[in-house]
């Protein structure tokens, strides 16, 4: 469960962008598709000339044919405009074939981008921000985005465009009554700069609702059983109310303002019209003015407002695509892991498996620090245990020889290599995790295993399950490796994951690993499984092991007393109950089982008697 996700600040918020900044960087989307946005262009151009051809066409039938009795005019200038039509609502068919080809490809394009650089942005990236808040910016806020890119590209081109032309014939057929049509024009260049001005806010403010919200959802549907095994689906139904009604009231906020806003611009190009038929009517009645000519300037007219008024739509979109489009760039933005910023070489191959830690210190920030002075050294094939309370800096430890950060002080190395100088794919792929609550992909458990080596055969794959002990139970299974395993491996027990687990790591067959052991959750003879499987997969490689129980390691190499983000004891399990320190006071106290809880206890009473190193005889 994401540490932020239960917090009252769920999201972070992106850095504000400028919309001329959100618009060059769209447009960029647009280069691999030049013949496609020129089709979908020019479509619309030639759908809209062909309605240009409408209103000329009905003045003709007005002045030439029923005001002259022309019956023989009638068909023809009928079949004209049925032509005239039906080239308008076929391209527009076009258009709409090319348009929707032309967005998917680019809703593709952007979205593997912004996936592309989830993965490879650095761990810490991920500590600050919540799964559901990263899931709405690359379903719905790439979208918005994708929407200003195609339809406003289109629309706004051909909406200008049509007012350009429309405007010109306006002035050459009737200057008068085009003056008089455009006395509304200034209230709504106002009004369109006042909503510009204005709505980035409430946009803003909708879209982060909308993140907490969806951040709240996949949080509960993750902790599901949690919920329901504490009772708190009421407490949860509040809480997710909450963040609804908060979505809910930003986005009224965003339609009451466009309730009014719509409207009043609606009116005042309609006002524009009522101008046109008061002074046209005087000038037909004046036989200033024939009447076909007046009913084709208000259908030009008409052709002029449609795309001002489309204008206005297309500004709610820009804004609502400018702050969607801070989110995403935010992404996008992020550097990507250090190491991977500028070419690195790679660790030089085979690896035999040497770390060494030298002065290694590191926090999550000025006022968290971690670790101090980590001083080790790890010999090809060596076991290293690590042991003591929580918090006390065992799992970063081991985070920072995957690279997942980098320390603020030393340096860590593999083979004589320092890690922060190689590339991070070079290092990664030596080293194999195995982690106290085993991830399973929602796929087959083929598909989880084969996750340690893509490329495995048959015959390895199901070597690495027996050596896991999970061949047996996969064969037990409705559809044998080809069996769905559910979201996070739902489907199987926790000792059946972890064995899953182990067996993806054996696949992978890296000299190095990296084990948070974890046998406690389970029975006894499935921990016997386990730990069989644990000793083949711990065979030959340097391992660090997080240990919970004396089993694993009183074989180790070294075991590391670590407290406070320092290595308080170190030595084999023979000699630090010899020291009769703390670890041989534990090893007493809990007979065979080595718990962090009853390790925290007891040091804290050390701390307190003032006789951390006190030797005490039970």
């Amino acid at each position: 469960m994401h540490p932020h996700s239960r917090g009252f600040e769920p999201v972070c918020a992106a850095r504000s962008r400028s919309t001329f900044e959100i618009i060059r960087r769209v447009l960029v989307y647009l280069l691999p598709y030049k013949l496609l946005a020129i089709g979908t262009l020019g479509c619309a151009l030639l759908s809209t000339g062909s309605a240009l051809v409408y209103p000329k066409l009905t003045q003709l039938v007005i002045d030439n044919v029923l005001r002259q009795n022309r019956l023989d005019l009638l068909t023809p200038v009928v079949s004209l405009l049925i032509a005239a039509l039906l080239l308008r609502d076929l391209f527009n068919s076009l258009r709409i074939r090319i348009n929707n080809a032309f967005e998917q490809n680019v809703i593709y394009d952007m979205r593997r981008q912004v996936f592309g650089q989830l993965q490879r942005l650095p761990a810490n990236y991920f500590d600050h921000r919540a799964s559901g808040d990263l899931m709405t910016r690359v379903l719905e806020d790439v979208n918005s985005v994708e929407r200003l890119l195609i339809d406003g590209t289109e629309q706004g081109t051909v909406a200008i465009l049509s007012i350009l032309g429309v405007g010109v014939i306006l002035f050459v057929t009737q200057p008068v009554l085009a003056a008089i049509a455009l006395l509304p024009l200034p209230f709504l260049v106002g009004g369109a700069l006042w909503y510009t001005l204005t709505a980035h806010r409430r946009y803003r403010a909708q879209r982060d609702a909308a993140s907490a919200m969806n951040a709240l959802l996949l949080d509960d549907l993750q902790g599901i059983r949690q919920i329901k095994a504490f009772g708190r689906e009421d407490h949860e139904d509040g809480r997710f109310a909450t963040r609804a009604d908060t979505l809910r009231k930003s986005t009224l906020g965003i339609m009451r303002v466009w309730a009014t806003y719509s409207p009043a611009m609606s009116f005042a190009g309609a006002m524009g019209i009522v101008l046109v038929w008061w002074v046209g009517g005087r000038m037909v009645l004046r036989d200033q003015l024939t009447l076909g000519q007046l009913v084709a300037f208000q259908f030009y007219l008409a052709l002029f407002y449609e795309p001002i008024s489309r204008l206005h739509s297309l500004n709610q979109m820009l804004q609502s695509a400018r702050a969607s489009g801070e989110r995403v760039f935010d992404i996008l933005d992020t550097s990507q892991e250090q190491t991977n910023t500028q070419p690195r070489t790679a660790l030089r191959l085979p690896v035999a498996g040497e770390v060494r830690y030298e002065g290694v210190e590191f926090g999550y920030g000025p006022l968290r620090q971690v670790l101090h002075d980590i001083r080790l050294l790890a010999q090809p094939g060596e076991m290293i245990a690590l042991v003591g309370p929580t918090g006390a800096g065992k799992s970063t430890l081991v985070n920072l020889l995957c690279g997942f950060y980098r320390p603020a002080a030393g340096r860590i190395l593999v083979d004589n290599q320092d890690i922060t100088e190689v590339s991070l794919e070079s290092l990664r792929a030596q080293i194999s995790v195995v982690s106290q609550e085993p991830f399973l992909f929602n796929g087959t458990l083929r598909e989880n295993i084969l996750f340690g080596r893509l490329n495995a055969s048959e015959e390895e794959l199901i070597g690495a399950a027996k050596a896991a002990n999970c061949h047996e139970f996969i064969l037990r299974q409705p559809k044998g490796y080809d069996s769905w395993v559910g979201e996070r491996g739902i489907k199987l027990s926790v000792g059946e994951k972890q064995r899953v687990s182990i067996a993806r790591a054996l696949l992978k067959n890296s000299p190095i690993l990296l084990l948070d052991e974890a046998t406690a959750s389970v029975d006894t003879a499935t921990e016997r499984l386990i730990q069989e499987a644990l000793e083949r997969l711990l065979a030959n490689r340097t391992s660090f092991v997080i240990a919970h129980r004396l089993s694993t390691i009183r074989k180790a190499n070294q075991i590391l007393v670590m407290h406070h983000g320092r290595i308080t004891e170190r030595g084999t399990h023979e000699s630090l109950l010899a020291a009769h320190g703390l670890y041989s006071k534990l090893a007493r106290i809990q007979g065979s089982i080595l718990a962090e809880d009853g390790f925290r206890q007891l040091l804290e009473k050390e701390i307190r008697n003032g006789t951390e190193s006190h030797t005490h005889e039970t």
